[in-house]
C-alpha cells in the first residue's frame, strides 16, 4: 500500500463535501453528497466522464423513445454538476 500519488494530486485543491444532488422525499433533503477530501482535478475528470455518459444516454433515449434513458441522463448530469461545483469550491478554498 505504499503507492505514491501522482504529482498533480491536490494541486488544484480538494473537494469540500458540500455539493449535493438528487432531491429526496423530504423537502430540502438530498440523497447524495460529494465526499470531502478528493482531488479536485480528479473530480473534474470524473465529471467529464459523467457528462459524456449523459450525452450518449440522452441521445439514445430520445432516438429510441426510451424515457428511462432520458431520466438516467438527467441524474448523471446532476451528479456531474455536483462534482464540478464541489471541486470548484475546493479550488477557491485553496486560493
Amino acid at each position: 500500500m505504499d503507492k505514491e500519488l501522482p504529482e498533480e494530486t491536490g494541486r488544484l485543491g480538494f473537494t469540500v463535501g458540500s455539493a449535493t444532488c438528487v432531491p429526496g422525499v423530504v423537502e430540502g433533503k438530498r440523497l447524495f453528497r460529494v465526499e470531502p477530501g478528493n482531488c479536485s482535478n480528479h473530480a473534474m475528470e470524473q465529471a467529464s466522464v459523467l457528462m459524456d455518459c449523459a450525452r450518449r444516454t440522452s441521445f439514445i433515449g430520445v432516438m429510441d423513445d426510451e424515457p428511462a434513458l432520458v431520466w438516467a441522463s438527467h441524474y448523471l448530469c446532476e451528479m456531474a454538476k455536483a462534482l464540478m461545483d464541489d471541486a470548484h469550491m475546493g479550488i477557491l478554498k485553496r486560493r
